[in-house]
């Protein structure tokens, strides 16, 4: 599914009230946004990109090009300030613009690494493609794309960790402008848009080892028991419980990589009654041990 962003018009509601719940997952989720590469073309040019195992993204610094890929319904015309995000990694050819002039195009292209090893709702919730056209963003994103054009011509040191970060927080723009622009949602997006799912939501994002119960959820949500699971599995193609447990496994791995946390207090921090209790949930859901996590020897699963 690809999605181009439209205009919000004036008296249009925005469809989301995103920020707490999305915020809150933002904030825990195990996403690592790293530039990999800073190009420039000149005249006629083009770079096939496979499919990786990852997400991907392309930032026109300056210039323009065009996006081909079997994904998209017709060949996309980006300028420069457009920001185009594959979180899938399907394949796709970047190449000059037909009837653009040669002066140069330059591209910032990074990777988008869900490190988890269960499916993160995010990367689940979004598109195979969505672009953020600098002609309709807000002037926070074109000052953040800018900056970022900025310390790529500067040659600074340290700009690759800067640019890690500048990237990092471009993302997470270019995700609320997505959840805030469009209606076709699905997953996450879709259960944002309802108040009571939402809220419980962000409750377990935030309080992961809060001593969950369909009873407590459906009770914050202010729904009955069963009204609540069938919304719930609606939105977001799976029992509540389910997704409690998936959080909790997201969150532990991302808490693993802290030595100085134990895993006992770990299993403590996420409401599990014992350490091998939690030890045996954890390989369950995320098919490795913690120990592989902790030592740095897991096979990174990227979704």
């Amino acid at each position: 599914m690809y999605i181009e962003h439209q205009p919000v018009l004036a008296d249009r509601p925005r469809p989301l009230l995103v920020e707490p719940a999305l915020e809150s997952l933002l904030n825990q989720s195990m996403l690592r946004v790293d530039v990999v590469a800073e190009l420039h073309h000149c005249g006629s040019w083009f770079m096939d990109e496979p499919r990786y195992a990852c997400g991907l993204f392309h930032l026109v610094g300056a210039g323009e090009c065009l996006v081909e890929s079997t994904v998209l319904t017709e060949a996309l015309h980006l300028e420069a300030g457009d920001l185009i995000v594959l979180p899938h990694g399907d394949p796709h050819r970047l190449c000059a613009a037909d009837g653009s002039d040669t002066s140069s195009t330059s591209l910032i292209c990074g990777e988008l690494h869900f490190s988890s090893h269960t499916q993160h709702p995010l990367s689940h919730a979004l598109p195979t493609c969505f672009v953020v056209r600098a002609a309709q963003a807000d002037q926070v994103f074109r000052r953040l794309s800018a900056m970022m054009v900025d310390v790529v011509n500067s040659g600074m040191a340290g700009r690759q960790v800067l640019l890690n970060k500048l990237a990092d927080t471009l993302f997470t723009l270019a995700v609320c402008d997505y959840a805030n622009r469009n209606t076709d949602h699905r997953g996450l997006f879709a259960a944002l848009t309802d108040t009571r799912i939402c809220k419980v939501l962000q409750a377990v994002h935030e309080n992961p080892g809060r001593p969950w119960t369909m009873q407590s959820m459906a009770s914050l949500a202010c729904m009955s028991r069963s009204a609540f699971a069938e919304r719930f599995a609606q939105l977001m193609k799976m029992p509540p419980m389910q997704y409690v447990t998936q959080w909790r496994v997201s969150v532990a791995e991302r808490l693993l990589r802290d030595r100085q946390l134990s895993v006992a207090s770990i299993a403590d921090q996420l409401g599990y009654s014992s350490e091998a209790a939690f030890r045996r949930l954890f390989k369950r859901v995320s098919g490795i041990c913690p120990g592989r996590i902790r030592a740095g020897r897991e096979v990174r699963t990227l979704n």
